[in-house]
This record gives structure tokens, C-alpha cells and sequence, in this order.
């Protein structure tokens, strides 16, 4: 008795070191847009260009700065003949002479024309930190889907090891009854080696599906940074489910035409690549501001004096106007106005690559969601007819009109339909949410 309350106190203390971790769909996308490593440094990019936006509208605005300064000067004379002056040496007496200067003055200069270039500066720059900012919310987007991907492949390698382990169970009953009946002379010796076999291929079979399940777990847990020893339960959002409505999913979608005209209007690398040609347009009225004469005000106001207390009884005020007009530059403007028009080709060019790539990715998905419907609807029903011929030939068998190989190889079909049917299962909410990334649907914001 002594023995056994120890064994409890021991098993009591350790079974809370190893419990598992519950883990929901939504738990994993939080962590994943909290600690993925590219979306933090898209965030830091983000900062980089609304920097930039700042610095162009500082330079509409005029600059202004205080300079003062302090000069001071000794001279120690021992005398003597030092100086010579119309080639006469001059008698020196012994001096000390200290001379100081004060000045103090504020200044600065701001343009007031330049081919508009600073007004298209800023626009560029808003552009550029626009495009930034719908860059970063396709990539939480694909970040998203990237994780409720790999988090369904957690699923369905769970679901497979159920099966697997399930098949173990079975078997291990049909080969106590197959003993059984040739303990009792019904059937061959060489039924029960077949069933034996059966088992030993079943957990085999078992450990592989173990095996796979612990290597996508480990994956998904690399993915969200989280530590691989830990022990994870993944929570099933669909387990109160278990019939998938394939019909009420497929009403999200309209005709192929109508769904690409939406992702144009939601897709957020669409509308990024929008700014990056915008961006471009303003980077030709940049260059082009080099062709036009610039104009700009100087001021400043200031005092100095060689007394400090006197500082401010001279004070002198400055302004000025400079005019600039370029009549040649070697080339250079021409060339960048040349650079800023390719540049503008070239995004104009990404942007119809990436119009072409929508509907690419918008078609193939709405077709490989169709296709995995009707597989899955296909599944189901190869699910029940492989599991009433599993009964009848397990009935055929007891009844002595059956072989075991007809059993065994129901038993196979069986485990394979159940199979087919989960992957038809998690395959149809991957392209589901594959299509639902395509047209610019998956809402980040509710994880965040």
C-alpha cells in the first residue's frame, strides 16, 4: 500500500511538467504577426517612410540657425630689432597685446521656386509611404494564410494518426478473434500469420503517421518561434463540424469576372504597385525641375563687437534674393529626366504583370477550390461504400464464405477511403483560404 501512494505523489508531481499547451487557430496568427521576423522589419521600413515624408515637407519650410562666435588673440613682444620696415631695423619695446572679438547672428534661407521639384518631392514621398503601408498589409495577409495553412496541416496529420491508431485497435481485436476460431478449428493456422502481419503493417504504419505529425508540429512551431520541446495540443475550429457544407462555402464566390474585378479593387499589392507608379510620375517632375530657373532667400541678422557688454549696439540685418538659371549641366538633367521615364515605364509594366498574375491567381484558385470540392463530395461517398463492404466481408468470413484476404484488403480500403476523405477535408479549407488570399479577403486586424 506504502508502494503505491509513493507511485501516485510521484506521477502527481510530474504529470503538470508535461502538460500539453492548448493552441487555437487564432492564438497561432497572433503569434505570428507579433514575431515574424520579416513583418518586423517591414514595420521598421514603414518608420524609415514616414521619416522621408517629414524631410520633404521640411523642405518647403525655411531653415533657420544661430551662429556665434568668439575670437581671441595674444602677443607677446620681448623687443628688440624684430621689425624691419623700408629695410630699417626697428627698435621694439616689451609688450603684451590680448585682442578679442564677439559676433552672434541668426540665419537661414529657405527656396521659393525650383521647377516644383520640392512639391513633388512630397508627393513622392506620400506615395512612397502609402505603398509601404499596403505592402506591409499584404504581407500580413500572406502571413495569415501562411499560418492557418500549416496550421490545418497540423490537423490533418493529427487526424491521420487517429486513423492509423484506430486501425491498430482494430486489428489487434481481429487477430483475438481469428485465434480464437482456429483455436476452435474454423480456420486455417495461416489466417491468424496473416492477420498478424496485418497488425505488424498497421503499427508500422502507425509510427510513419506518428513521425509525420511530429515533423509539420515541429514546422509550425519553428514558423511562430516557439520552443519545438514544448508540448502543443492544436485546437480543431471545425470539430463541432464534422460535415463540411462544401455548397454554403462556395456562395462567397461569384462568377470568375465579377471576382477579379473585386481583387483589383481589395488586393493590397495591387493598390501598393498603384503608388509605386504614381511615385514614378512625380520622380519625372522632379528631374524635370532641373530645367527651370530656381530662385531663393537668404536672411540673416547678427551683431559683433570686440566688448562684450557692447554687443548688440551695432546690429546689421541681410536679406537677398538668388537667381539661378541652368543653361547647360553636362547632360545630367536630361539624364535624369531620361532614368525617371524609364523608371515610370518599368512600374507601369510591374503593374500590368501583377494585373495578369491576379487573375492567374484568382482563376486557379476558383478552379482548385471546385475541384477540391468535388473531391471531397467524392471521398464521402467512397467512406460509407468502403466501410459497408468492410462489414459484409467481415460477415462473409464469420459465416466461412470469405477468405481473410478478402477481409484484410476491405480493411485496407477502408483505412485508405477514410484517409483520402481527411486530406479531401483540409485540402478543401486550404484552397478555401488560398482563394479567399487571392481576391484581398483574409482580415489580419481582428488578430492583431
Amino acid at each position: 500500500m506504502k508502494r503505491i501512494l509513493i507511485l501516485f505523489l510521484v506521477l502527481a508531481i510530474a504529470v503538470p511538467s508535461f502538460a500539453q499547451k492548448k493552441l487555437t487557430l487564432q492564438e497561432a496568427i497572433s503569434i505570428a504577426l507579433q514575431r515574424n521576423s520579416a513583418l518586423i522589419k517591414s514595420k521598421n521600413n514603414l518608420e524609415s517612410s514616414q521619416s522621408q515624408l517629414t524631410n520633404a515637407y521640411g523642405q518647403l519650410l525655411p531653415n533657420l540657425g544661430v551662429q556665434g562666435q568668439l575670437n581671441w588673440s595674444r602677443v607677446d613682444d620681448k623687443g628688440g630689432q624684430q621689425v624691419f620696415y623700408g629695410g630699417i631695423p626697428i627698435n621694439t619695446q616689451p609688450s603684451t597685446q590680448e585682442n578679442r572679438s564677439y559676433s552672434l547672428g541668426i540665419g537661414g534661407n529657405i527656396t521659393l521656386f525650383d521647377g516644383l521639384s520640392n512639391i513633388a518631392s512630397v508627393n513622392q514621398a506620400k506615395e512612397n509611404l502609402k505603398s509601404v503601408e499596403y505592402s506591409l498589409e499584404k504581407q500580413k495577409q500572406n502571413l495569415v494564410f501562411q499560418t492557418t495553412d500549416l496550421f490545418y496541416l497540423v490537423l490533418n496529420a493529427g487526424e491521420l494518426l487517429k486513423v492509423r491508431d484506430e486501425n491498430v485497435q482494430y486489428y489487434k481485436k481481429f487477430l483475438e478473434t481469428v485465434q480464437e476460431r482456429n483455436r476452435l478449428g474454423a480456420v486455417a493456422l495461416a489466417d491468424v500469420y496473416a492477420a498478424q502481419v496485418q497488425l505488424g503493417n498497421a503499427e508500422l504504419q502507425l509510427i510513419q503517421a506518428q513521425n509525420d505529425f511530429d515533423a509539420v508540429k515541429n514546422t509550425i512551431l519553428n514558423f511562430l518561434a516557439l520552443d519545438v520541446m514544448d508540448e502543443y495540443t492544436f485546437v480543431d475550429p471545425f470539430s463541432a463540424n464534422k460535415i463540411v457544407d462544401t455548397d454554403t462555402y462556395m456562395k462567397d464566390f461569384e462568377d470568375l469576372q465579377t471576382l477579379v474585378n473585386a481583387a483589383m479593387d481589395t488586393r493590397f499589392d495591387y493598390k501598393s504597385q498603384l503608388e509605386i507608379v504614381n511615385s514614378a510620375k512625380s520622380g519625372i517632375t522632379i528631374a524635370r525641375g532641373g530645367i527651370f530657373p530656381s530662385l531663393s532667400a537668404n536672411y540673416s541678422y547678427g551683431s559683433s563687437s570686440a566688448e562684450i557688454n557692447q554687443m548688440f549696439n551695432r546690429k546689421v540685418l541681410n536679406f537677398g534674393l538668388s537667381l539661378n538659371i541652368p543653361i547647360f549641366s553636362n547632360f545630367n538633367t536630361d539624364t535624369r529626366i531620361q532614368m525617371a521615364n524609364v523608371n515610370y515605364l518599368n512600374s507601369q509594366e510591374d503593374l500590368s504583370a501583377l494585373n495578369r498574375q491576379i487573375k492567374i491567381d484568382v482563376k486557379q484558385g476558383y478552379l482548385n477550390l471546385v475541384a477540391a470540392k468535388k473531391s471531397l463530395d467524392v471521398a464521402a461517398n467512397t467512406v460509407t461504400q468502403a466501410e459497408q463492404n468492410r462489414k459484409i466481408n467481415e460477415e462473409r468470413y464469420k459465416l466461412g464464405s470469405a477468405t481473410i484476404l478478402d477481409v484484410l484488403q476491405s480493411g485496407r480500403d477502408y483505412t485508405d477511403a477514410l484517409r483520402n476523405k481527411i486530406n479531401a477535408v483540409y485540402d478543401f479549407y486550404r484552397k478555401y483560404d488560398n482563394l479567399q488570399n487571392a481576391l484581398g479577403r483574409l482580415d489580419f486586424k481582428k488578430y492583431e
